[in-house]
């Protein structure tokens, strides 16, 4: 285990805006809405600005400098050889309906998947299943331990009409924590060919260490703003292995820039690079507060990996008070995983049981300690703008209840 960053290091007063509108409020909820930093202010006042100043012109700033400026940032952390790989959409569904648009037609695609997928893909798949459009495998995440090895063989052992069409898998599980590690070595071993593979990151990006330089010419990679990248809703991006020349029956306008000149003749034309997956007209806002956290991130020299380790840190904070105070509420026994001896996300959870979750989280919502629940697992999430002493006055509360 490689040594952690200081637990007693604050990044809260990067986050004054947010701590000043609700000063009591303790916000557990990192893995859901992140807080945003100061930065991301003057990011949506620069938008504005830039609209009023260049009107239409507005475009030429946003697709001439904010959009190739972010991907330049994303793909530095995500260690991606050539930000044209990256395109950007209000939400990763939107790129979902592209990708599923890319499957065969005719016939019932296959797709591999966990059952621990995030609901924007298992409802979507789910519906398109309930009409026979789609016939789809899934794997149990738990046991944890022996998932990978299983989802491998599930997807070299493919399907009584062949082999697989789509494989779809989280890179950091929202409903656990439990965390894909290596990922480069997991899609290694996923050794089939002429599938489009694809890894869920919003969990995982800027909260985990992640460099697809091994498989960037394999794997398509989605995630957004809304978590830990701390630029809330409307800029989600994905990451189109280089060469994929997919054409999306789910298409949108903008997926022609860059080949316009080939227009009006008999094929539908897209994009050489990621822009095929681009939708339509968007509200940039959310580029500008991307772009910002960003640059912010790299003054102060903070990657996933520096993010990561104050997380670890206040996790191991949080998990050592718990065994020393033994709240009632929230038994150690209840922890799903232990970021100590496991790979996780940037969270933690607790299964209490359906009752007990939601009764704990309401309580603790009214005492404006902000967490969340699924069923019956409680989630904690930790991010930059938490400290110890925040930690110390959530176990403190918790003897409360």
């Amino acid at each position: 285990m490689r040594p952690l960053s200081d637990p007693s290091v604050s990044y809260k007063e990067h986050f004054s805006r947010f701590f000043a509108a609700a000063p009591g409020r303790l916000h557990f909820a990192a893995h859901s809405h992140h807080l945003w930093p100061d930065v991301t202010f003057d990011a949506q006042v620069a938008c504005w600005q830039d609209a009023a100043r260049l009107a239409d012109r507005k475009w030429d700033t946003v697709f001439g400098e904010v959009l190739p400026e972010t991907q330049r940032r994303i793909a530095t952390l995500l260690g991606l050889s050539d930000p044209a790989s990256l395109a950007f959409a209000p939400n990763t569904h939107d790129f979902l309906r592209r990708l599923l648009s890319c499957l065969p037609a005719g016939r019932a695609a296959r797709i591999l998947c966990s059952d621990g997928e995030f609901h924007s893909f298992s409802r979507q798949v789910a519906r398109l299943e309930e009409d026979g459009l789609l016939a789809v495998t899934r794997v149990p995440v738990e046991p944890f331990a022996d998932f990978a090895e299983r989802f491998v063989e599930a997807a070299a052992r493919g399907t009584p009409g062949g082999g697989f069409d789509m494989i779809y898998v989280s890179q950091v599980f929202f409903s656990s924590g439990f965390a894909i590690d290596p990922l480069d070595g997991f899609v290694d071993r996923l050794a089939v060919e002429d599938v489009l593979l694809v890894i869920d990151g919003y969990h995982g990006f800027l909260a985990r260490p992640t460099d697809l330089s091994a498989i960037e010419g394999r794997a398509f990679y989605l995630s957004g703003g809304y978590k830990y990248a701390m630029a809330g809703e409307g800029v989600c991006f994905l990451h189109a292995p280089p060469g994929v020349a997919l054409r999306p029956r789910d298409t949108g306008w903008y997926a022609a820039f860059g080949a316009l000149e080939r227009a009006g003749g008999e094929e539908v034309a897209y994009a050489a690079d990621a822009r095929r997956f681009l939708g339509a007209t968007f509200d940039p806002v959310g580029l500008y507060r991307q772009r910002a956290v960003l640059d912010w991130l790299s003054e102060l020299g903070l990657t996933a990996a520096g993010i990561h380790d104050h997380v670890l840190g206040l996790q191991r904070l949080f998990l050592e008070a718990l065994e020393r105070k033994a709240p009632p509420c929230l038994p150690l026994r209840a922890l799903l995983l232990d970021p100590r001896l496991a790979p996780c996300g940037n969270f933690l959870t607790f299964d209490l049981g359906e009752a007990a979750a939601g009764a704990l989280q309401g309580r603790l919502l009214d005492a404006d300690i902000i967490t969340d629940y699924r069923g019956a697992r409680l989630r904690f999430g930790f991010g930059l703008y938490q400290d110890a002493e925040d930690v110390e006055r959530l176990v403190n509360r918790l003897a409360d209840f």
